[in-house]
Parts: structure tokens; sequence; C-alpha cells
């Protein structure tokens, strides 16, 4: 009874948005960090704002395991707006008198839902946009999965995978251009210099499980449809009183992770010690909470390499199956590690002491609400950011906000390179240097949508987008998008005919940095401060 009242409350008051005089003047489109910054700061800027969720949880990747501003990687004076009040009112929550930028997911949930809650946004949760209904170059309205049809004046894509950008006929690419295409050193396909010692074949000559191409099948440089690797951003424990046991794999299967097991063979007769870190990356966060994340050293970590074919454009059904692939794919390689006799005693022994933490995601199985797509959709749009425009051409006319962080691409696929060695593919690493973002680059051609403003799969080429891909830029984004989208609902404009001056007044006035600041550093002089390119 309580389920079917949620529900029913949930289709009458989607229901009442279908009403003329109920029309919001502003559709959100995801919930992620920068859906949520857009949202507030549309309905900030005095526009009715409605908010849609895929998941029972607003907060994307910074309530499903990120715990960081990636601040470690960026020029804090590039924090503004929204952005940096996130982190600031998470600073007060930890007692603080200043930013907060590492925290726990629930914590970060409670901020992203309070800041709604303040600015009246009206939240709809576990929907997804089927169809999208235009008028010449406007949306009218689209309509959920759960049969609801919404319109709105002006619409903002917030998702990870652009799919309300998509089904609004808006051009989009996905995977890597080559290096022709806007003339990047970075783009294309990418050898590591390092080949790694292990059999990437079975006895039947065979590619093993993980091991996605033979090198001679790849040209250096050359375009492909595939993007970084994703994986699981978990949070694990070792306090007995917050923690749960990790669930062992419906369908575990040795095999999948075989070249992982050659390896500490390997290793094992070669004399060298292991430990659970040559496999994950455990990030120390409050509360006794350790964020795990893909090593990129690793042999096999969380990183699904391969996995993530498919997933930029496919349905729904195939995106869910992706999820469950990669949740099974973690599940077996942290019972591999726990149990395989290959895997040294002290690692096995390592891995038991942790759990999942109780207290987060505690309605999902203590798993992240979110798969991490790194990327997938990108819109082509007015401008398409490149690699020029983040290291060389950094000013902007239109500039609406600012990035600053490293040229950052995991790895894409693991490549056998002989009967004995393989190498990864698809690692980008620059440290990174401040740059302004422009508007043209949230907005999609005007003979395509005008009433449509796209803050996260956004108009850049793959190497550009691997430094505007972090949940903090993207908040900035969004914090525009939000604010323009405003302002044409008001006037009834284009987005694409929101006045530049008029729309970064406004910016600045809510603390958004937008320029380069005199006397402020313009390049990251932290050293490399993480992983090299490999």
């Amino acid at each position: 009874m309580r389920i079917s009242a949620v529900l029913s409350g949930v289709l009458v008051l989607c229901a009442a948005l279908t009403r003329a005089e109920d029309t919001p003047d502003v559709l959100v489109y995801g919930g992620t960090p920068g859906g949520v910054a857009a949202a507030v700061a549309a309905a900030r800027n005095g526009a009715r704002t409605a908010l849609i969720e895929q998941t029972g949880h607003v907060g994307g990747l910074n309530t499903s395991g990120i715990n960081t501003a990636e601040s470690e990687h960026m020029l804090k004076w590039t924090f503004g707006g929204i952005s940096l009040e996130f982190y600031e009112r998470l600073g007060k929550l930890y007692g603080k008198n200043e930013p907060a930028y590492y925290f726990e997911s629930s914590t970060a949930e409670k901020v992203f839902n309070e800041m709604l809650s303040e600015a009246k946004v009206e939240t709809r949760f576990k929907l997804r946009v089927n169809k999208v209904e235009k008028e010449g170059a406007r949306i009218k309205k689209i309509t959920l999965s759960d049969g609801t049809a919404l319109a709105a004046k002006v619409f903002i894509d917030a998702t990870y995978e652009g799919d309300l950008m998509a089904r609004a006929g808006v051009s989009y690419t996905f995977g890597r251009e080559s290096r022709d295409t806007y003339h990047e050193e970075c783009a294309g396909i990418r050898l590591d210099k390092t080949t790694r010692k292990g059999a990437p074949f079975d006895k039947d000559g065979r590619l093993l499980p993980g091991v996605s191409v033979r090198k001679e099948d790849l040209v250096e440089g050359a375009a492909d449809p595939l993007t970084m690797n994703y994986n699981f951003r978990l949070c694990f424990t070792k306090k007995k009183d917050n923690q749960v046991p990790i669930p062992e794999p419906a369908h575990y299967d040795a095999n999948r992770y075989a070249l992982l097991k050659n390896f500490c063979v390997e290793q094992t007769a070669s004399g060298k010690k292991m430990t659970l870190s040559d496999f994950v990356d455990l990030y120390g966060r409050a509360n006794g909470k350790f964020e795990v994340n893909n090593k990129q050293a690793s042999v096999i970590s969380l990183g699904h390499f391969g996995g993530q074919a498919g997933y930029s454009d496919a349905s729904y059904e195939k995106q869910d199956a992706i999820y469950a692939d990669h949740k099974e794919y973690t599940l077996g390689l942290l019972y591999f590690l726990g149990h395989d006799e290959s895997v040294p005693q002290n690692v096995r022994d390592e891995l038991k002491q942790w759990g999942l933490t109780k207290d987060e995601f505690a309605d999902n199985g203590n798993w992240p609400y979110y798969l991490y797509v790194r990327e997938a959709r990108r819109m082509k749009g007015r401008y398409v950011m490149t690699q020029k425009d983040v290291q060389e051409e950094t000013k902007k006319d239109d500039a609406i906000g600012m990035g600053s962080h490293f040229i950052d691409c995991h790895h894409v696929q693991r490549v056998a390179v002989s009967p004995t060695e393989f190498c990864n593919e698809g690692r980008i690493w620059r440290i990174g240097k401040a740059y302004e973002i422009p508007y043209r680059s949230l907005t999609p051609k005007a003979e395509e949508c005008e009433n449509l403003l796209v803050s996260v799969a956004s108009s850049f080429s793959h190497v550009a987008f691997c430094t505007y891909r972090l949940e903090s830029t993207w908040m900035v984004g969004g914090h525009a998008a939000g604010a323009a989208a405003a302002m044409a609902a008001k006037s009834g404009k284009s987005v694409q005919d929101v006045p530049i001056s008029e729309l970064q007044k406004v910016l600045e006035e809510q603390k958004q940095v937008i320029h380069f600041i005199p006397g402020k550093p313009i390049r990251f002089e932290g050293g490399t401060a993480g992983p090299p390119e490999f």
C-alpha cells in the first residue's frame, strides 16, 4: 500500500505538470551534480523548475561513490558559484569554516537535497525520457517511461548519457576522433609505450577475457567508437559496526580473470610481494570509509576494459544489461582476489578485512546507484571544444565558467602484442591549464533545437572532454545552463539568442568564475599529482 501511494502521488504530481497553468518554465533531465546545479540556478533566477532523475537519488556519481571534487588535480581559484557553494555547505556539515573537497556520498546527497528543497525545485525519481515531440526546432513535450507527458519552455539535458539530447534529434558523437579530425595530438588510438608480461591468449590461441584486440588490427591515431572504461566507485570500511560482507557474484566464472591468474602466478614465482593496493586504489574518506577506484597501473582492476562497448548509443535495456555486467564483473573480481589460490594469501586475507559500508547506499544493497560512465555521447553543438581550446586558445568571448583539470582519459581496452605480452590502450594524462568554457559549447545548432541546453554531454571532442568530465566542472556548466534557461524562458527567445553580456553579469553576481583572474596561476604546478601516462 505504501509503495502504491507513493507511485500514485508521483503520477498526480506529474499529471499536474501537463496542465498549461502548471507547466514549468525549465525542465532539467538528469539529477547529476550538473543537473542539480542547473535546476537550482534556474529556480534561483525566477524560473519554475522541475527535475527528472532516472534513479531514486539525486547527485549522480557524487552520491554514488565519487567522494572528491578532484581539487588535487585542479586550480581551486576556478571554483565558484553553485559548485563552490556545494563544497562550502559540505564543509559546514563537517564542522569546518572552509570547503570540504573530500566527503561521503550520504553527506553529499543531504546537501543536494537541501539545495533543491530551498530552491523549491519539483523533483521526480525513477523516470526516463522515452520520446521527444518537437514543433519545428523547439521541443514541445517529452514522454516519460511511466507514460506521463511533460511540457516546458526550456529543457536541459544533464545526464551522463545525453539521452534527451539524442531523442531530440540533436547532432552528437561518441568514442574518439582521429588525430586528423581536429588536429589533436592526443586523439585517436593510443597504444601504451610499455608492454606487460602475460600471455593474452588461451591454449587454443583465442584472446583471453578482458583482452579486446590484437595490435596488428589497430592504427595509432585512428578514430575508434570505444570510450574510456567504466567502473563502480565502491565504498569500503574495516569498521565492523558499519560493515556488511561483500556479496558473492551470482554467476562466478574464474576464467574471466585468467589474465590476472597468470600474472599472480608469475609474480609469486619471481618472489615479488603483492598487496591489495596492487589491484585497486583505496582513498581514505571521513568516518573510516574508503573510496575504492580502478587502479590505472594494475594488470586488472575495477575498470572493465571492453565492457563499456555499445553503451554510449544503447537502448535503456542495453544500458541496464551493461550495468549488470559491470556489477557481476566487479563482484567476481573481488571474489577472485579473496578466494582464488593463485592470489597470495596475504592479499586474500587483506581483502577479507574489508566490507561494504552499511550506511551508504542502504536501499541498494550498499552498492552505488550509478555506474561510473566517464564518457558517453557528446553533443556536436554550435562550437566544439578541442585540445587547442583547453591548452592554447583558452579565452572565450562568451565564457560562462572555467575548467582546469588534467586531460585525463582512463584506458579503453587491452591489446594483445605477442604470445607473451599485452599492453593497454587509450590513456591520456596531461597537466591541465585553466580555460574558459564558452556558452556555445552548451547549446545545439539553432536549426536543430532552440530550447535545449546540454550541460554534461556537451560539445567537446574526446580529448577536450577529458578535462571537462569532472562533477565539479559539470556543476559550473550546469549553473550557467540553469541561469541561461531561466533567461530564455522569461524572454521567449531561443537559448542561442540569450544575451551573453547579460548572462555573464548574472553569473558573476552569483560568484561564478568566468574569466582569468590577474595574478592567479594558469597552469597546475603540483607535479603530475597522480598516475603517469604509461
